[in-house]
């Protein structure tokens, strides 16, 4: 089962996750939520759209801009509207 770990905390687990560019993009309801603040960044894929980013925050410590999502996928990306990814140290397998 995929996991996403950052700072020794368990911050995504899921066995239905969606592997895209190597990354894997977890469902909602299976990040927890408690580990997320709402970051001001965004950026532009050519072929899914503009992602929106959270900051991760464990224990006090932030790194930012390390999960994203698209709230709003071009249409080859539909298939990951939603669902969160990680980077920045963020490990997950």
């Amino acid at each position: 089962m995929p996991q996403a770990i950052w700072n020794g905390a368990v911050v995504a687990a899921s066995g239905d996750t969606i592997v895209v560019d190597g990354r894997h993009y977890f469902r909602p309801e299976e990040v927890d939520a408690a580990f997320l603040a709402p970051s001001d960044r965004t950026s532009v894929c050519g072929w899914k759209g503009t992602a929106s980013y959270f900051d991760v925050v464990v224990d006090g410590e932030t790194n930012p801009a390390a999960a994203w999502y698209y709230p709003d996928t071009k249409d080859a990306a539909k298939h990951i509207e939603g669902r969160i990814a990680f980077w920045r140290g963020v490990e997950v397998g």
